[in-house]
């Protein structure tokens, strides 16, 4: 997680907030079927997936992606929450299972997937296009 925040932290912020919520689906999505894979090797792993999906969607159903003041998240306040998603993520295989193996992989993917989707979005912008406004006049 640390080599994806200090790789993507100073690229430019290319993508929207509305991408950005489509991929908060995704990702919780993932979460959320990986569980299941999971539940065969390792209940805790399965669990602990389930955990981090369902973060991923209270995030992203009470976050105002459209700036409009009714939900209990600010988009600029995602990022935040975001990361805090990403430590979860990858610090779940040693909270949940005794040897911290069972996912290694998977959650430290989620996590690095996490961090670089944070630090590519511009949540300070109010438009709605797919790219920011300085990246489409170059």
């Amino acid at each position: 997680m640390l080599s994806a925040d200090r790789m993507s932290r100073r690229m430019p912020k290319v993508v929207s907030l509305r991408s950005h919520g489509v991929a908060d689906k995704l990702v919780a999505g993932i979460f959320l079927v990986a569980g299941a894979w999971l539940w065969r090797r390792s209940r805790r792993a399965a669990v602990g997936s389930w955990v981090c999906g369902g973060a991923a969607l209270a995030v992203h159903a009470l976050t105002d992606y459209e700036h409009q003041g009714d939900k209990l998240i600010a988009s600029q306040l995602h990022g935040q929450r975001d990361m805090a998603l990403a430590g979860l993520t990858a610090a779940m295989p040693e909270v949940l299972s005794r040897d911290g193996d069972e996912g290694r992989q998977f959650f430290r993917a989620q996590a690095g997937g996490i961090t670089v989707l944070a630090n590519l979005t511009d949540f300070q912008a109010d438009g709605d296009g797919e790219f920011d406004s300085d990246l489409r006049q170059r």
